[in-house]
């Protein structure tokens, strides 16, 4: 969450808008639910992170 601020990627400029919009705590949450449904997703389809 702290490297967010120093991020010009879509990633970085997501977490920065939620970390505003919402709060650290919710952002840090939606973070985790995203990185999570990627690796369900990855090791699902049996396939290697791009």
């Amino acid at each position: 969450m702290r490297l967010a601020d120093h991020r010009t990627d879509p990633l970085g400029r997501w977490i920065r808008r939620l970390k505003t919009e919402r709060g650290a705590n919710k952002a840090a949450v939606a973070l985790a639910n995203k990185t999570a449904r990627t690796v369900w997703a990855l090791l699902a389809w049996d396939q290697e992170y791009k």
